[in-house]
């Protein structure tokens, strides 16, 4: 089956390659980067000692230096796991969440029609740059001098110009070959029912191509120069090939630099990327002249951590901002943030570099503020909080964005830091408590404000009951009794996760005694099975311990930890207890170092911080009630741990 190039590059474009790789390879943490997106480790296509194998998230390749092979995602599982490409193409379709295309004439055809669009988009951008040197352009290559763009930049951006006629690029195209329905599907011209002849979409305009990450043309921006004209910037319509909520202008050229520079910038405008680029500054991007979409965003993560997006300093650029902001918050992920630079009212990059060089923007870089920061400064800009109601509203708020922050961890840390900064924000140089404590201690007796909220907070913590068990001994769960039965009654699984069960934390006693005996037996006999382990218990007076477990296990209907259980059926129901025990005990830990950090400053902050932890450790246990003793996990694919 031939498959669609845009429907690879989908596949590519939602996993990164370090993750396909990864699979197989250990990375150098010495010479990796993953924030870059850029990994090194020993080639697996070949024995060697000292990491030459190189992995780019952002060129979506791999390639050997030692030797020579390289390829993308799909050669990796073809070369080094014997697929053949159609079974790669599924396995790493189903992992992005990319449904297989039909294998059907219409399919090919429309590819046939998307590679025809492409053509015709090409030739008009060979048309516009002609047309920039011809005697019509002269208005045109004025005006990019004035912009101080030099020649040899505007060649490099395929900078052109659209002449003022209604059918000179159409007679170019026909001239060419390319025919009147791919014309039309490329958006060069503008047609419709009640259009007699079509004409030419871009007249008079200084034309941008606009290209995808592959650096093939999908679509042209076009600045008007006459001055009534009424859309100063158009770009092309929604076609096949060109999404303008999924494109950024100068995507391809930006990654690359990126590498080298750390991140991205993003800008408002065409020029101000191309001046920029000019100056010295080759990884900046620009939207379409629309607000940031989630789509660009995941583009712009792609490539780096934490872009910096650029905006003037007017009323308008710090909306755009505010827009951004509000977009970014919900998709964060550990990792994948924003930072956010203004500019000086008044001024753009271009004036900027123009007047200072590329020192003059690097210095507004440097002083990019965080996404929390925005939010923060958004939301207490000119606001007057003297009164408890006033506080009450502007924190009700700030806890309404937090909740919106999908991930888990991420969530919890923008909860904290705001927490905090609204009890320094509050926190008054005299309040009424304070001036009622010194009028108070003149009469003696009167606590001071601190102290008494001090003391209230202790109270709230001791009613809520959110005293961890640390230090207590206590009875093994029956998770921690199924794992050890599981693994008891399924020796085979143990050498796929002996790590997760070697590590695994369990109370002292019967429990952690048979845990150490089936780890004693797989260190002597490598073949060892369950007669072996039985034997061993047996011998050490173990076996009534084991049998009485798993009882407990059978009354309590999680028989796929038992031995008659289907091998599938224990390893999935064993991976989840892990995860689910793995979690557990952090979060446990989490609390008590959260108590600890109460007992000795007993904030607001760390409050909150217990009562976090707390709802998460429920959350988990109302996981696992669900799952209702592992018994609905019957049925599904198994997964090694």
């Amino acid at each position: 089956m031939r498959f669609p190039p845009h429907f690879l590059e989908e596949i590519k474009s939602r996993i990164p390659i370090s993750d396909v790789v990864g699979r197989r390879v250990t990375w150098d943490r010495r010479k990796t980067q993953a924030g870059r997106g850029d990994f090194w480790a020993c080639c697996p296509f070949h024995g060697e000692k000292t990491p030459s194998f190189h992995c780019e998230d952002s060129k979506g390749r791999y390639h050997c230096f030692g030797c020579g092979v390289s390829g993308d995602h799909f050669r990796f599982l073809t070369e080094l796991d014997g697929m053949s490409f159609p079974e790669a193409v599924e396995r790493l379709a189903s992992e992005a969440g990319v449904p297989m295309p039909e294998r059907d004439l219409q399919a090919e055809k429309r590819e046939e029609a998307r590679g025809t669009i492409l053509d015709a988009l090409a030739a008009a951008g060979q048309f516009f740059r002609q047309s920039l040197q011809e005697s019509e352009g002269a208005k045109a290559r004025a005006y990019l001098r004035d912009r101080g763009l030099s020649s040899a930049v505007q060649a490099e951006f395929g900078i052109g110009y659209a002449p003022d006629s209604r059918a000179r690029l159409k007679e170019f195209l026909v001239g060419r070959g390319i025919g009147k329905a791919e014309i039309e599907a490329a958006g060069l011209v503008v047609h419709g029912p009640d259009i007699p002849v079509s004409y030419d979409r871009f007249r008079e305009r200084i034309m941008f191509p606009i290209s995808d990450t592959r650096e093939k043309i999908i679509a042209f921006g076009g600045r008007a120069l006459s001055p009534g004209v009424p859309a100063k910037y158009l770009n092309s319509p929604e076609t096949d090939v060109f999404h303008k909520g999924s494109t950024l202008y100068n995507i391809a050229r930006a990654r690359r630099a990126a590498r080298e520079a750390g991140t991205l910038v993003v800008v408002e405008g065409y020029v101000d990327v191309i001046a920029l680029h000019q100056a010295g500054i080759a990884h900046a991007v620009a939207p379409l002249g629309t607000a940031l979409t989630d789509r660009q965003l995941d583009l712009l993560w792609r490539s780096v951590a934490e872009p910096v997006l650029c905006f003037d300093g007017d009323a308008a650029g710090i909306k755009a901002a505010q827009r951004a902001a509000d977009v970014a918050l919900t998709l964060l992920k550990p990792g994948r943030s924003l930072r956010f630079a203004l500019l000086p009212e008044g001024k753009d990059p271009d004036d900027l570099v123009r007047e200072g060089g590329a020192g003059a923007f690097g210095e507004i870089l440097q002083s990019a503020r965080p996404l929390a920061d925005m939010i923060w400064a958004r939301e207490t800009a000119g606001g007057v909080f003297d009164t408890p109601e006033r506080r009450a509203e502007l924190e009700t708020r700030i806890k309404a964005l937090t909740r919106q922050i999908a991930d888990e961890s991420v969530r919890r840390h923008y909860q904290q830091d705001m927490q905090e900064r609204l009890s320094a924000f509050f926190k008054p140089g005299i309040s009424s408590g304070q001036r009622h404590e010194r009028r108070g201690s003149r009469g003696g007796g009167a606590r001071s404000g601190a102290a008494t909220k001090r003391s209230a907070v202790s109270d709230r913590l001791i009613r809520s009951g959110l005293t961890s068990s640390a230090g207590r001994a206590s009875p093994p769960t029956m998770r921690e009794i199924g794992i050890v039965v599981g693994f008891i009654n399924h020796p085979l699984l143990l050498g796929e996760a002996f790590d997760y069960f070697a590590e695994l934390e369990l109370p002292d006693g019967d429990i952690s005694k048979l845990r150490s005996t089936v780890l004693d037996v797989a260190a002597h006999d490598p073949s060892f099975d369950r007669a072996a382990i039985m034997q061993a218990l047996e011998k050490l007076g173990l076996l009534p311990v084991f049998d009485a477990f798993e009882e407990k296990v059978r009354l309590h209907r999680d028989w796929m930890f038992l031995a008659h259980a289907a091998v599938e059926d224990a390893r999935e129901a064993l991976r989840q207890a892990l995860h689910l025990q793995h979690r557990q005990r952090f979060l446990h830990r989490e609390l008590r170092n959260a108590e600890a950090a109460f007992a000795v400053e007993q904030t607001e902050a760390a409050y909150v911080q217990i009562i976090e932890i707390k709802r998460e450790i429920d959350n988990l246990a109302g996981t696992e009630a669900l799952i209702d003793g592992f018994g609905l996990l019957s049925g599904r694919p198994a997964r090694s741990f």
